[in-house]
């Protein structure tokens, strides 16, 4: 079959298609579809016999283009997305490393990063996210784009004033010291909101913390960000009573390459996702993924909140 063996061979490129295309949606489900159309449209062109000297550059130019026309769509449905939006976790644990593209995303892009990106029209944001995350010059920016060096330098510009003035948040894993002090704090949080300590989780918290939740109309969740520390306190360790009671516990990951924990119900499946943004050594914001079609692709989802109807989940108010 033409072309089997140049194709195989392009497979090694996958986690980078995988994490281009991340960058882009927000999404691991339509990540891996797109990764997956681009192969095949690799597979069909060498099929016609057409000659393509870098299958890495045509490989990242589709991921490109299908990013930018999912990007289209994606934005009238977020329009009637309920409640706050958060994209799909990227979770890595000892027990689930996950695909090999997942666990090599790790670090690379974080949900607070992936938010701004939200700001930015289609064009920007590919542009921003080949030139800013993954350091592509502007000759192959503009050859992934279909636009001219000079557009893309005034899309790139354009973009990066977007986010700064939405406060930019760093997209790059964090310094390995800074990232095992995160680690330890995550675990006494986790600790003490599995415990119950409510003093002890308080002051873990920054005074200016914020609690994101994102449910999707389809869970329990938060209906606005949570601002107070000591509301959010009795949120966590009310909320992880009540699942505990429905035989959920936690289970410390890591997501989107920083402290997070899986909750997981006594079958196994998953019932939410947290993720800490930690600094200066005190969480500074928590993320709650609860919308079960933003977990599918981290096994079976469960059903725990259907059981209940007073369940509030985790992140509930």
């Amino acid at each position: 079959m033409g072309g089997s063996t140049e194709v195989a061979q392009a497979a090694a490129y996958r986690p980078l298609l995988f994490s281009l295309a991340y960058g882009m949606t927000g999404s691991v489900g339509d990540a891996e579809d797109i990764v997956q159309d681009a192969f095949l449209g690799l597979t069909r062109a060498y099929r016609a016999g057409t000659e393509i000297a870098a299958p890495k550059a045509y490989l990242a130019t589709a991921v490109t283009r299908l990013g930018i026309n999912h990007l289209g769509s994606a934005r009238v449905r977020r329009e009637t997305y309920v409640g706050e939006w958060l994209p799909e976790p990227v979770v890595v644990t000892a027990e689930r490393p996950g695909p090999a593209e997942h666990a090599e995303l790790a670090d690379s892009l974080s949900m607070a990063f992936l938010v701004l990106l939200e700001v930015l029209s289609p064009m920007e944001r590919a542009v921003f996210v080949l030139r800013e995350v993954f350091g592509y010059g502007y000759p192959d920016v503009a050859e992934a784009t279909g636009r001219t060096e000079a557009n893309c330098r005034q899309l790139f510009a354009r973009a990066r004033k977007r986010i700064a003035a939405g406060g930019r948040a760093a997209g790059g894993p964090p310094a390995p010291e800074l990232r095992a002090e995160g680690d330890a704090l995550a675990r006494r949080f986790f600790d003490a909101a599995s415990g119950g300590d409510m003093d002890a989780l308080l002051g873990m918290l920054a005074p200016d913390v914020v609690f994101h939740g994102d449910g999707g109309g389809k869970a329990r969740a938060l209906g606005e960000p949570q601002t107070d520390p000591r509301r959010i306190v009795r949120l966590l360790v009310g909320g992880l009573r009540k699942v505990g009671n429905l035989g959920v516990s936690l289970h410390p990951a890591r997501v989107n390459g920083r402290p997070g924990a899986v909750l997981r119900d006594a079958g196994g499946r998953v019932a939410s996702v947290l993720e800490l943004d930690i600094a200066d050594g005190v969480v500074r914001t928590i993320r709650s993924v609860s919308n079960p079609d933003k977990l599918t692709h981290l096994g079976p989802v469960s059903d725990v909140g259907r059981r209940s109807q007073r369940l509030r989940a985790v992140m509930s108010p």
